[in-house]
C-alpha cells in the first residue's frame, strides 16, 4: 500500500508577480513644467492682443492694466467691419488669392524639383543644387530692385500675380522636399516602373502620398510668409484696391494709433486666418517634425 506524504497533498501557495512598475524619470515632470511655462510666456502677447480687442479704449489705457476685460464689447470689430472706407472683403480676397496661389504653385514646384534632384541623375545636377543652396544665403532685400525691374518689364506692377511669379521657386522649399524624397526607397520607384507607371504617375501616386507631412509644413510656412508680407506688397501694389490685408490694416492702425482698441482688433483680424490654416494642417505638421527627428 502506497503512502502519500502530507507535503505532496498540501496545496502550494502561488505568488502572483505583476508587471514591473515603470519608473518615471524625475527630470521628465520638471521638463514638462518648464515647457508649459515657456509656452504660456510665448502665448502672453497673443492673449493680451486678443483680450485687448474686446476692451474699450479707456480700459486699455488705465493703470494698473487689466488682463481680462472688465466689460466685453464687440464695438471695436463693428467699427472696423462697418467702416465704408475699409472694404475688408476686397483686401481679404487679395490676401487669400496671393497666399493660396503661392502655396499651390510653390509647393508643387518645390516637390517636383525636389523629386528630380533626389531621384534622377543628369548633367550639372550637383552644381545646380549648390546654386539653389547659395540662393538661400542672398538677403531678400538685395533682390527687390531686380525683381521690381522684371515686374515692370512684364507689366505686372499693381497686379497680384506680381507677388506670385517672383517666388515660384523657393530654394528652401526645394531643399526640404529633396531631403524628404531622397529617403524614399528606390525599390518602390523601380517597382512602379516595372508595372508600367509613367514618371508623372510615380511622382503623383508614389512620391506625393509619402511626403504629405513635408507638404503640409511647407504649405503652412508659405501661407504665413505671404499672408504676413508687408514690404514687398507695399512696393509692388500702389493702388489701394489691389493691396493686401496687412498693408491696409497697418495703414489703418497708423491712422488710429491713439485708439489702441482698434489696433488690437485689426491685429486679430490679420492673425486669425493663419491660426485657422494651422488647425487644419497641424496633424501633418506634427507628423513631419516627428519624421524629421526620427531620421
Amino acid at each position: 500500500m502506497a503512502t502519500v506524504s502530507v507535503s505532496e497533498t498540501a496545496p502550494r501557495s502561488v505568488t502572483v508577480v505583476g508587471p514591473p512598475r515603470r519608473r518615471v524619470p524625475l527630470g521628465r515632470p520638471l521638463l514638462y513644467l518648464v515647457l508649459a511655462v515657456a509656452g504660456l510666456i510665448a502665448m502672453l502677447p497673443f492673449l493680451w492682443m486678443l483680450f485687448g480687442s474686446f476692451k474699450t479704449g479707456q480700459e486699455l489705457r488705465q493703470i494698473p492694466p487689466t488682463f481680462w476685460p472688465q466689460s466685453w464689447t464687440l464695438d471695436n470689430y463693428r467699427t472696423i467691419l462697418g467702416d465704408p472706407d475699409l472694404p475688408l472683403l476686397t483686401f481679404y480676397g487679395n490676401s487669400f488669392f496671393v497666399a493660396i496661389m503661392n502655396v499651390l504653385i510653390g509647393v508643387f514646384v518645390a516637390s517636383l524639383l525636389g523629386f528630380i534632384f533626389a531621384k534622377y541623375s543628369f548633367s550639372w545636377r550637383q552644381p545646380l543644387f549648390w546654386y539653389l543652396l547659395a540662393l538661400m544665403m542672398v538677403p531678400p532685400s538685395v533682390l527687390m530692385i531686380p525683381n521690381y525691374l522684371i515686374l515692370s518689364e512684364l507689366g505686372l506692377l499693381n497686379n497680384l500675380w506680381g507677388l506670385i511669379v517672383t517666388v515660384i521657386v523657393d530654394p528652401f522649399a526645394v531643399f526640404v522636399m529633396r531631403q524628404f524624397i531622397i529617403s524614399l526607397p528606390n525599390e518602390q520607384l523601380e517597382s512602379a516602373r516595372i508595372d508600367g507607371a509613367s514618371e508623372w504617375r510615380i511622382y503623383r501616386s508614389v512620391v506625393l502620398p509619402q511626403v504629405k507631412p513635408a507638404l503640409a509644413t511647407l504649405g503652412l510656412l508659405t501661407f504665413m510668409f505671404n499672408w504676413n508680407a508687408y514690404l514687398w506688397p507695399l512696393i509692388v501694389l500702389t493702388q489701394t484696391d489691389k493691396r493686401t490685408l496687412p498693408v491696409i490694416l497697418t495703414a489703418y492702425s497708423t491712422q488710429h494709433s491713439a485708439q489702441l482698441n482698434l489696433v488690437m482688433a485689426a491685429s486679430v483680424l490679420i492673425v486669425v486666418p493663419v491660426l485657422i490654416f494651422f488647425l487644419f494642417t497641424q496633424r501633418w505638421i506634427v507628423a513631419g517634425l516627428t519624421l524629421t527627428g526620427g531620421k
